[in-house]
């Protein structure tokens, strides 16, 4: 615990005490990591999936291409502008303004770092933090889908407004799972505040379980800690953010382009650099709610006393957003689309469900933990235990009956059934016909034919 004591963690009565134009460097500063993150992100996505592919990637536009999405960015605004007669100008003016504003104004309470001197102010490396700081995330995230749903309305054509649709009912369903799963953080870390829940996971705890003497160390960082609501939230996070193989709005073979068909010029490019921002906005507050937020990991702390204090934590912050948009890039590049109906179902039935008994099960962990006593608690964990056995057992099977054949769905037909067509679509002789066709003998091909045609002539 020394080694991690060094790291100055904010209070909410820290950022009651920056002076006006602080507020404006870290508004500023937020804005510009945004910016770069977002042209880093777009050239990183390009070249790691060329890498994948075994193809070049992008590697003409400045050194070895990485200034190639500064130029697309800049060519964006001077491309010509195309908006439909029958669209609604207004609407379709404010629908890309709303999903920008909302992905910028998500990363207001993402905590960067500690407390640290700037121009001779302590003031923390956070724009500003809240007693509910994580509501207004999903507050945000909520609203990026106004700017979805009216962007597909206002084009006045059909296929993006299918888009819009879908893509507000896929937001909705996965915004649900996601909300679930942050609930076991509020639970274990007792607030709602992003910089106390990474003041929470500052060091391993010990357990109050105590198994023949010995109390196991409870892991610091919640993806350890709490690793089905991690999971669930790295799956939700995927489909919040429309990213493949969830892309389902997007679906070029069904909808030509989604919500955005319609767009072009700057309109398409806020639309564009929204997503990437919401991508960088769900990986930054994984890293605040289960990776230990700007914290270094432990094997840093463990020889490097100053690792978390001073503005060393935004390299870590950045080292572990990189890590978590590597995986959005790798299932870009390597899973297929699923299917929409099997989306949704996956979201509702699989998903929101195991949420629901895992919070069950993480409220009845701490009641145990306040209020019974260790004899009780290794009888309520049996209980648990044989209660899971017994269902595991007693589970009806899915295994589908074996599918019978034609000839023994013939043969187990009841006596007096309606006679069944031939299965070969032969229709065979009628019985006060002639028997000569019956008996005929089969044509034969090759030597001999020609005798036995004459024959039969």
């Amino acid at each position: 615990m020394k080694l991690l004591a060094a790291a100055q963690d904010p209070t909410l009565q820290t950022f009651e005490q920056d002076v006006w134009w602080i507020v404006l460097i870290k508004l500023l500063g937020v804005f510009v990591i945004l910016l770069l993150l977002t042209l880093f992100t777009i050239n990183y996505e390009r070249k790691v999936v060329a890498r994948m592919a075994v193809r070049p990637g992008p590697n003409q536009v400045g050194p070895k291409g990485w200034l190639q999405s500064l130029t697309d960015g800049v060519k964006l605004p001077f491309k010509e502008e195309i908006i439909p007669k029958t669209a609604d100008k207004v609407v379709y003016f404010i629908a890309p303004v709303i999903s920008a504003t909302v992905a910028f104004t998500a990363f207001a309470v993402i905590p960067f770092g500690p407390v640290v001197s700037m121009f001779g102010h302590k003031t923390a490396l956070q724009l500003t933090d809240v007693p509910v700081s994580v509501l207004v995330l999903l507050a945000c995230s909520s609203m990026a889908v106004y700017g979805v749903v009216l962007a597909g309305w206002a084009s006045g054509s059909t296929y993006p407004l299918l888009g819009g649709l879908r893509s507000s009912a896929q937001m909705i369903s996965y915004e649900v799972a996601m909300g679930l799963s942050i609930v076991a953080v509020f639970m274990t870390a007792g607030t709602m505040s992003t910089s106390q829940i990474v003041k929470a996971q500052a060091g391993n705890s010990t357990s109050s379980f105590d198994i023949l003497g010995w109390n196991p160390t409870a892991p610091s960082w919640y993806a350890i800690l709490l690793l089905p609501s991690f999971i669930i939230y790295c799956i939700a996070a995927v489909g919040e953010t429309n990213r493949a193989p969830f892309d389902l709005p997007e679906a070029e073979s069904e909808l030509v382009g989604g919500f955005h068909t319609e767009y072009s010029s700057f309109k398409f490019a806020l639309f564009f650099l929204a997503e990437y921002i919401n991508m960088i906005t769900v990986s930054a507050f994984a890293t605040t709610l289960f990776l230990g937020g700007w914290r270094a990991p432990w094997p840093i702390t463990t020889f490097w006393e100053g690792a978390n204090s001073g503005w060393w934590p935004m390299l870590w912050w950045l080292g572990k957003v990189l890590i978590l948009l590597f995986g959005f890039i790798w299932l870009r590049a390597t899973l297929p689309r699923m299917r929409y109906d099997q989306f949704m179902r996956f979201g509702w039935k699989v998903l929101i469900p195991v949420n629901l008994v895992w919070i069950l099960f993480l409220a009845g962990v701490r009641v145990a933990n306040n209020e019974l006593s260790t004899r009780d608690r290794w009888l309520v964990i049996g209980g648990v235990v044989v209660v899971v056995l017994l269902v595991a057992m007693l589970w009806p099977s899915s295994r589908k009956p074996r599918q019978l054949s034609v000839e023994e769905q013939l043969a187990a037909r009841p006596p007096g059934s309606f006679p069944v067509p031939p299965m070969d679509l032969q229709v065979p002789p009628s019985p006060r016909a002639r028997r000569a066709v019956a008996e005929r003998e089969p044509a034969t091909v090759g030597e001999g034919s020609s005798a036995s045609t004459e024959k039969e002539v």
